[in-house]
């Protein structure tokens, strides 16, 4: 049996397993810790075999792409400095092949695919660590909060908290009929739960500023692109001008304690001023990628024992900026600082300085929502994190997927071949 292309890498045909395909790399995003590689494995088996369907597809017009090349190649030449070069390789290796897959799933799905895959995806998710269930005791704020099958409260409150953008996202741009309000309430329902018994400040606070982004956007439609550019250089000026308001007038403590949070924000500063001292050992070119918090090394350790780490894993300086840093130095930090920036940037001016469009609205609120909680968190410069997924995806549909042109093939009229008595030459 022969299957048709269209129905794997056509964003018009492909919208089954694309979903599908989705739906397999949320699941393994959130869990592939608690299963093992065997989700890894499915995550690669749902997007690499879609190279080699129609490579053309994949190989013509590069130039998107050269910006996370650089930093994959120089993630990968970090093996030579590392002190952990075993451990950068091999974290390297799986960190181009997670670009990979998401430059594939960008040149193979529509963003309302990606919206319907991920928010039958996250529903799973959250099903399961519903019933896994699970609470923890935070021991710096002193604070009980539900961290289900992830062992996390933020990571329930992230995934919680982009359920309910998806959800928003969906109904507003992309609904086709009523029953869309039906299928995404449940999903809308159990995200704002879990919200809410995560206790996740970074979730709950960011999730406000990517709605007013993606309102804000929205209304622009209205206008024309001359008052689209007023209406941004104003908000813009506005943004700055609040927030340097609002750190004099100390509004920045009365919000955190809105959260239960200090100035200290439950230990992070104490973290950053860590990972800034350890960034002045190697401030270049880092300790190589993933090469830091490695078992046996004395700082590591430390800070292990300090913030009651009793695994000596899964630990991190709560800032990707720091954190890269640490690992790659001022030049790895400001490339990766870069794609963010590119990815978030290049959607936005798409709708302000260019033909407004639902899909780059939406990316542009997506990636809004991974710029922001990249201050506090780590999760788009490892491999298997949905943030760093969804920034290289959007940074990637920021060129269309290019067409393929059709051969133009000869075709001789009768009266010609007739006068000749022979096939005349091809031109």
């Amino acid at each position: 049996m022969k299957i048709p292309k269209s129905i794997l890498i056509d964003p018009e045909s492909n919208k089954a397993y694309a979903a599908f395909a989705v739906v397999v790399s949320v699941f393994a995003f959130a869990y592939s810790t608690n299963f093992g590689k065997i989700l890894i494995l499915a995550y690669y088996l749902v997007w690499l075999p879609l190279l080699f369907v129609d490579y053309r597809r994949f190989t013509r017009d590069l130039s998107s792409t050269w910006l996370p090349l650089v930093f994959v190649a120089y993630i990968c030449l970090s093996v030579f400095w590392s002190q952990a070069a075993g451990t950068s390789a091999r974290a390297g290796l799986q960190y181009f092949s997670h670009i990979l897959c998401a430059y594939v799933a960008a040149r193979t799905i529509s963003v309302r695919t990606l919206l319907l895959g991920s928010l039958i995806g996250i529903f799973v998710v959250l099903l399961y660590s519903l019933k896994v269930g699970g609470y923890a005791l935070d021991t710096i704020d002193g604070t009980t909060n539900f961290v289900g099958a992830f062992g996390s409260k933020n990571q329930v409150g992230f995934f919680a908290s982009l359920g309910i953008f998806f959800c928003l996202a969906f109904l507003v741009f992309y609904r086709r009929n009523w029953m869309s309000f039906v299928w995404t309430a449940p999903i809308m329902l159990l995200s704002v739960y879990m919200l809410a018994i995560a206790h996740s400040a970074t979730s709950v606070a960011s999730l406000p500023a990517v709605i007013g982004i993606v309102a804000l956007l929205t209304m622009s439609k209205i206008l024309s692109r001359a008052y689209r550019r007023v209406m941004f250089v104003v908000g813009a000026v506005a943004l700055v001008t609040g927030v340097v308001a609002a750190l004099n007038l100390g509004l920045l403590d009365f919000v955190l304690g809105i959260f239960g949070k200090d100035s200290t924000l439950t230990g992070r500063t104490y973290l950053w001023e860590q990972g800034w001292l350890a960034a002045q050992q190697h401030p270049v070119l880092g300790y190589g990628y993933a090469a830091y918090w490695i078992q046996g090394f004395a700082d590591p350790e430390r800070l292990w024992a300090e913030f009651y780490i009793s695994t000596r894993t899964g630990f991190h300086f709560h800032n990707t900026y720091i954190e890269t840093l640490v690992e790659l130095g001022f030049i790895g930090m400001t490339i990766l600082a870069l794609i963010i920036l590119r990815s978030f940037w290049g959607h936005v001016s798409k709708v302000v300085f260019g033909d407004w469009s639902a899909d780059s609205v939406v990316l542009a609120g997506a990636v809004g929502l991974m710029l922001i909680r990249s201050f506090f968190e780590v999760e788009i410069l490892g491999p298997y994190f949905t943030a760093s997924f969804i920034v290289y995806y959007g940074l990637f549909k920021l060129r269309p997927v290019p067409v393929a042109r059709a051969r133009r093939a000869y075709a001789p009229m009768q009266d010609e071949k007739a006068a000749s008595g022979r096939m005349p030459a091809r031109v």
